[in-house]
């Protein structure tokens, strides 16, 4: 039996999850929002166009991950939690500043709030795959 006074819990940590419990449209979450996010904050050290530079090329992750794009591996790449406190690092932890409202994405019907400049990124990311 389900217990109503167990739902208002779980309603308030969804809309926790948003910034003023707004869910972000379609376009703050495509590949056009991402390449934006891109040229701001990745390609001085990725190249404009993802090719490389003092980074490394980011156009052959999905060939280097056997053909298929491993959004959750670079999403968490992107976020930077691995990297957490890590003074040897050298990409910056750009979760820790925060990356915009969540969306929630669902893979294998679980779902799990992504920020969505994240995602953004993610899928932009995708586009540059050779």
């Amino acid at each position: 039996m389900l217990r109503p006074f167990l739902l208002v819990p779980a309603a308030l940590l969804l809309a926790a999850c948003n910034d003023q419990g707004r869910l972000p449209d379609e376009a703050s979450i495509a590949p056009a929002r991402g390449a934006a996010l891109f040229a701001e904050g990745c390609a001085s050290c990725h190249g404009a166009d993802g090719t490389g530079g003092q980074g490394p090329d980011l156009t052959g992750i999905t060939a280097a991950a056997g053909g298929t794009f491993p959004r959750d591996r670079v999403m968490a790449q992107i976020d930077g939690l691995g990297r957490h406190g890590n003074p040897d690092a050298v990409m910056p932890e750009f979760g820790a500043a925060g990356m915009g409202n969540t969306v929630i994405v669902e893979e294998n019907g679980i779902g799990t709030p992504v920020p969505a400049d994240l995602l953004a990124l993610a899928n932009y990311l995708e586009t540059l795959q050779r």
